[in-house]
């Protein structure tokens, strides 16, 4: 069963910019990618691991979900992003370009090898055609691996696709990895919105891929935080309806059960529990 800890708003940020996190101290982002990868220049790179080290050891970003994102095991950074994040002990650690099963092993192997902390995860990013398609055997290979992450920049360009407005070229991927994070009780993260400037694209997107069953998105901007926040929240009515359904069934004296007209049966009594379980885990959250 995927737990409930939010994840609407989970934002990049690059570890080479220490004035970039001083300011997530402050957002109100349910979580934080910590980045080495593509948001560093490699001559930055050893600089930037010190800094996302030092910022997961600080304990200054509160109640966020604090991961850090390494340099593909196809990169010389790997070996050493690794082994430095495993001895910091984030949340999760998060890996760019998970293709297979036996990458998600390995990793994991790595993570053993290096004595990470138990709570120390993984997040897997899939954003290959291969991955796609692969997807279930990625997300049940490991009970460590507990998120997948979309990476649709990744894909759109190895699908020698487009960006457009709703996303039709890479909508069967983001469906295969909704599927195998479901049928294996993982998490799943939306990919992110390029245009920063683009409100109306990035809500209408954050709609889409909460009306897909994601359960939050990923961020370049801190100025997508609140969006991607609402979005991803139980609505008021959602939680109103949600509590009518329970104290309906809990009432019930019949086997048919009915609330404002509808028909209520034990797969909506399951649905409402866990509106109401988010809709908690988020207060929990804000304190």
């Amino acid at each position: 069963m995927t737990d409930f800890r939010p994840r609407r708003s989970v934002l990049y940020m690059p570890s080479s910019n220490e004035r970039a996190l001083e300011k997530a101290k402050t957002l109100p982002c349910d979580g934080l990618i910590l980045d080495l990868e593509d948001a560093v220049a490699p001559d930055a790179k050893e600089s930037a691991r010190e800094a996302a080290c030092a910022a997961v050891a600080s304990g200054d970003y509160g109640r966020r979900e604090l991961t850090i994102r390494i340099n593909g095991a196809d990169t010389a950074w790997h070996a050493d992003d690794m082994a430095a994040a495993c001895a910091a002990g984030p949340d999760a650690i998060v890996v760019p370009k998970v293709d297979s099963a036996d990458a998600v092993l390995a990793l994991v192997e790595a993570m053993v090898a290096h004595r990470a902390p138990e709570h120390t995860k993984l997040w897997a990013m899939v954003e290959t055609p291969y991955a796609m398609l692969h997807a279930e055997e990625i997300a049940a290979a490991s009970e460590r691996l507990t998120v997948l992450v979309m990476g649709t920049n990744d894909l759109v360009k190895e699908l020698y696709a487009e960006h457009v407005p709703g996303r039709a070229p890479v909508l069967a991927g983001l469906s295969l990895a909704l599927l195998a994070a479901r049928a294996t009780g993982k998490a799943i993260i939306d990919g992110v919105y390029n245009d920063v400037k683009d409100t109306e694209g990035f809500l209408a997107e954050c709609a889409q891929g909460r009306q897909m069953g994601f359960d939050g998105k990923t961020l370049i901007h801190p100025g997508q935080v609140e969006g991607a926040n609402e979005a991803f929240a139980p609505s008021e009515q959602a939680i109103e309806t949600a509590r009518g359904i329970l104290e309906a069934w809990e009432g019930r004296t019949s086997h048919v059960v009915t609330h404002n007209g509808r028909l209520i049966e034990a797969l909506h009594v399951e649905s409402a529990e866990r509106t109401l379980a988010i809709h908690e885990a988020i207060r929990s959250l804000q304190g």
